[in-house]
């Protein structure tokens, strides 16, 4: 039995690891920045260090949230059976980007997913 370990699609999983290298990234600016108000003209260097690291962070964050535009052009592009909404899937198993529902193209992995669906019911969503 295959298990599937993301909790949300792929594709937003990869936006999330975007938006946290950024977030990471400012946070080791506005450390570095800080290091000329506790150390004054000796913490000039540091606060170089600091901000040329949060550049290569943030920079990083472009290629991550770049690579999942890319994968998301390339997606498959279905109708969940759950929401009825349009979402996009990568690889043969993926999750609605709404629901949650398992997704898949393979009808020997649609009965198994099924089956541990049912022995573990997701909670429903609160709209």
């Amino acid at each position: 039995m295959k298990k599937f370990f993301f909790k949300s699609a792929k594709i937003n999983e990869f936006r999330l690891w975007g938006l946290v290298s950024t977030m990471l990234g400012m946070l080791v600016m506005i450390l570095g920045t800080a290091g000329i108000v506790f150390w004054g003209e000796a913490g000039r260097i540091v606060s170089a260090i600091f901000l040329v690291l949060g550049m290569i962070v943030l920079l990083a964050s472009v290629v991550i949230y770049f690579w999942a535009g890319m994968m998301s052009t390339s997606a498959t592009a279905l109708q969940c059976p759950e929401c009825n909404k349009q979402t996009k899937m990568l690889g043969k198993t993926d999750r609605c980007m709404f629901c949650k529902t398992m997704l898949t193209l393979d009808p020997n992995d649609a009965t198994e997913f099924a089956q541990e669906e049912e022995s573990h019911p997701a909670p429903s969503p609160t709209n």
